[in-house]
């Protein structure tokens, strides 16, 4: 596995507090890169500007993004641009939140 590969791993382990899902699924990682040295840098963003953990979240990244063996630093960029929507979030987050646009109606109609 790469290490990039190890770091969006990591990733997966942090969970917006208000949502059983991982943020990576959720689709608040906008981007992911690990440079030849091992300098990590993620550029993500809050499902709103006002979210309750905006001061905590990053920092949970960081520290999670950090342990990863191989890597040797890590920056995070907060950003809202482009703001985040459901339709980032995976298929597989949409369908643990009980999201019905997963499957459109005509194809029920059958």
């Amino acid at each position: 596995m790469s290490l990039k590969d190890q770091v969006v791993a990591a990733l997966r382990t942090v969970h917006d507090p208000e949502m059983p899902i991982n943020i990576y699924d959720l689709g608040l990682v906008y981007e992911v890169s690990v440079d030849a040295a091992g300098e990590a840098a993620v550029r993500m963003t809050l499902t709103a500007p006002n979210c309750p953990v905006a001061g905590s979240l990053p920092a949970d990244v960081e520290r999670a993004v950090r342990a990863v063996p191989g890597v040797t630093g890590v920056k995070i960029e907060l950003t809202f641009d482009p703001p985040w929507s459901k339709d980032r979030m995976s298929e597989a987050a949409k369908l643990a939140l009980g999201l019905d646009d997963l499957i459109p109606i005509a194809g029920l109609r059958k």
